[in-house]
């Protein structure tokens, strides 16, 4: 079977990094007067972290445009948390005589390198592969409705190839000799996407997609083709019968559950701590800006549809806060202290006290107003799904997708939260929280 580019990229900027950490720790550490000597395995533990934080932002995968300032901030925030964790492991941890020990400046220096220039060669290896890649086409087997919404997915979600399609529902026979031209174009080809409902084809089309798959020529479901390009879940795969299927790890494993759970109340102690100076500033910037109550409380549907109370800090004029359901851009409702709340996200500081309680975790789908998700439910079939899980103060469709402000806004995330839910992982929440300091920093609340 023929390596598939992406992975061989993806293998070459494995490759690089590690080099790099080699290249850079060695050089800094000798102009710092730390060691004379080349020093390889004392590199492992700021080798992994570095390694891992890039694999949270999706740095070695190939659906980023790494060329933008969205992944170049993403890319710089990843290094400077992979050396505090580079830190901590090296003086708290690991015992002393370590040779990494004797200069944290060194240490803090040598991230300060690598993380611009692991970002600069990205930035080139992508350019010239985006331009190797620029005629290749995605191939939609399916008939011509299914292949329509499949365009206008990719052109939303900022997927710009050139798109071909099979139509399945003309005659099979047609379908054979395209194939077998793709087969000999295969350089043209990015990847063939079909519809699920493989009945509809007979059995020698699945099986000619297989050998092509096995060629080299990556092959997806539609299903697989949105979690592994647009991380999400297509929504008219879901009904009832789909939550029983595969995934759901957070929802069928109690473990799992124990240690989110112990995770989000040692954190929520943590942050209530430095939080209350900031809360008890804005709570001063509130009062002097418009005299009106501090905090605003709203009831909201938490795991298993349990309503419990969600505290925020006031952002909107007391007379205003029960009007529309959704904040507009530039909404006239918000106070001058609330915008630069909402900016910074700071009006959700006090949600940290919800998380103590129980009633949310740190990272989940958002919570929603009783009002709201009594709406949606009556619209939007299998909406309960994302109940199965506490709600979070950030989540994974907050930081894929802008704010919600109508029902079309809300399918959308759906599909993020449900993505969420079904691979849940400790790898995807320190993600999360790697993109949501990202959102704060480049301020893009409202």
């Amino acid at each position: 079977m023929a390596i598939n580019p992406n992975r061989r990229t993806s293998l070459l900027l494995l490759l690089y990094d590690l080099v790099s950490v080699a290249v850079i720790f060695n050089l800094v550490s000798y102009l710092r007067g730390v060691s004379a000597e080349i020093f390889v395995w004392p590199l492992a533990a700021p080798a992994i972290v570095f390694v891992i934080a890039i694999h949270l932002i999706d740095g070695y995968g190939a659906g980023l445009d790494m060329l933008s300032l969205d992944y170049a901030s993403l890319h710089l925030i990843a290094s400077f948390f992979a050396a505090l964790a580079a830190l901590v492991l090296t003086f708290v941890f690991i015992p002393a005589g370590f040779e990494l020990q004797s200069s944290r400046t060194a240490i803090f220096l040598s991230f300060g390198l690598l993380g611009p220039v692991t970002l600069a060669y990205r930035r080139i290896i992508y350019e010239r592969s985006a331009a190797k890649r620029e005629g290749r086409s995605l191939i939609f087997v399916g008939d011509r409705p299914d292949f329509e919404i499949f365009r206008d997915e990719c052109i939303r979600m900022g997927t710009h190839k050139p798109l071909q399609h099979i139509d399945s529902s003309e005659d099979f026979k047609a379908i054979g000799p395209l194939l077998e031209s793709i087969e000999q174009s295969r350089i043209f080809v990015e990847a063939i996407v079909f519809k699920e409902s493989g009945r509809e084809l007979p059995t020698t089309i699945p099986m000619r997609l297989v050998q092509l798959y096995f060629e080299g020529i990556p092959t997806y479901t539609l299903e697989i083709f949105h979690q592994l390009y647009w991380r999400k879940i297509p929504l008219y795969r879901i009904n009832p019968i789909w939550l029983f299927q595969e995934g759901f790890k957070i929802a069928r494993e109690p473990v799992f559950e124990r240690i989110k759970r112990a995770s989000d109340i040692v954190l929520s102690i943590i942050g209530l701590v430095p939080s209350a100076i900031v809360v008890g500033l804005a709570a001063v910037a509130i009062k002097l800006d418009d005299g009106g109550p501090i905090f605003f409380a709203q009831e909201r549907i938490g795991r298993h549809k349990v309503p419990f109370r969600l505290m925020k800090l006031r952002t909107m004029h007391v007379t205003s806060i029960q009007g529309d359901p959704f904040t507009r851009q530039g909404d006239a409702r918000i106070t001058r202290v609330g915008r630069l709340l909402r900016t910074a996200r700071l009006d959700e500081l006090p949600q940290l006290w919800n998380v103590l309680r129980g009633q949310m975790s740190l990272i989940g789908p958002r919570a929603e107003w009783d009002r709201l998700v009594r709406e949606y439910e009556r619209e939007i079939p299998c909406y309960h799904f994302r109940h199965l899980v506490k709600p979070g103060i950030t989540g994974w469709a907050q930081v894929n997708y802008r704010y919600g402000a109508s029902v079309h806004d809300t399918l959308r995330k759906l599909e993020y939260d449900l993505y969420y839910i079904r691979n849940f992982s400790f790898m995807l929440d320190a993600s999360i929280v790697l993109k949501t300091i990202h959102v704060m920093l480049l301020q893009k609340g409202r």
